[in-house]
């Protein structure tokens, strides 16, 4: 089959569509025939060098795909060949075809666009992970999260609101913004001209913030939370080491979790499919809860993609499509 691979570590050019070995579906497992892979800021740590595969997983990118089946795996039970599937993977999603513990795998909702699944189910386990099952946000909170267009942020906007918590963004353009208030999101502001700790205390604090950017955000997230509140840092796109006010901290009986999705055991990634097939997906089939997509890029066409996420210019996800 075809796959992107790393030729070398570096810039977007070393992403290379090569020739490499079918997966095979081992017991337990699902064979996906690959319609679209989503883009992540992984993979473009992973091109680099920084962020490799675990032990197991292919060694080409890809965090999560949709298709449709293409065979099972001795033992498996409740999918079958021609099923329309998204999946959330170690690695290798950049290819035609992906061999998937059952565990980590989904039906698409009728509703929902094959090629577009690519884009939803690794989003919605790590805000659903960190959000809901870490955090616990209720109901009459504030769900605080930078980088609200992102397509964590698009899918963490929805779900905030389905669940009755005000929802405060981060983003850097109007058009983000305007993105965001589209979506639901109450409070809209613009880290490039305001100062987001001043615009949530006005808003009574944030009982819950979502933090992709790490490193100077340490500080400024904990002086805007809220008694016994959560931070939940899912990583450092600063590239910046954190200063931390351990007082501060403590006088807001605040916790600060640091989580990652991608070297969880297939248990622990089934456990958090299983979550959100029951908690999110209904709110998927009912269309209250949709994934956003920016931009379909063919595979063959990977460096392209991965230019487009590191300029920062796109809106919800980027999705590498295969054709065969």
């Amino acid at each position: 089959m075809k796959a992107v691979v790393i030729s070398s570590f570096g810039g977007p050019d070393v992403l290379q569509l090569a020739e490499v070995p079918d997966p095979v579906a081992a017991p337990g497992d699902v064979l996906i025939d690959v319609a679209a892979a989503g883009v992540n800021r992984a993979d473009v740590s992973q091109r680099e060098g920084h962020y490799p595969s675990p032990a197991g997983a292919p060694e080409w990118p890809g965090l999560e795909v949709s298709g449709t089946v293409a065979e099972l795996g001795a033992g498996v039970t409740g999918f079958a060949v021609g099923d329309r599937v998204c999946a959330l993977l170690s690695g290798g999603g950049y290819a035609e075809k992906v061999s998937v513990p059952a565990g980590q795998v989904l039906k698409v909702p009728e509703n929902v666009d094959l090629v577009d699944a690519a884009g939803l189910l690794e989003v919605a386990c790590t805000v659903w992970s960190n959000v809901f099952l870490l955090a616990d946000l209720r109901r009459g909170e504030t769900l605080l999260i930078h980088g609200g267009s992102s397509g964590i942020g698009t899918i963490g906007i929805q779900l905030g609101k389905a669940f009755g918590a005000t929802v405060a963004v981060t983003a850097g353009s109007a058009a983000k913004l305007e993105a965001c208030g589209a979506l639901g999101a109450d409070i809209l502001i613009d880290y490039k001209t305001d100062d987001f700790v001043a615009r949530i205390k006005e808003a009574g604090g944030a009982h819950v913030i979502l933090d992709s950017i790490g490193g100077s955000y340490l500080d400024r997230n904990i002086r805007a939370l809220t008694i016994d509140g959560h931070i939940l840092n899912i990583g450092n796109l600063s590239g910046e080491p954190g200063s931390l006010n351990f007082g501060a901290l403590m006088m807001k009986r605040g916790t600060i979790h640091g989580t990652s999705l991608r070297a969880r055991s297939a248990a622990a990634k089934a456990a958090i499919v299983a979550s959100v097939a029951e908690n999110v997906w209904p709110l998927v089939a009912k269309g209250q809860v949709k994934p956003i997509i920016d931009t379909r890029i063919p595979l063959a066409e990977a460096p392209q993609a991965h230019r487009l996420m590191e300029s920062s210019t796109h809106i919800g996800k980027v999705l590498l499509t295969v054709t065969r």
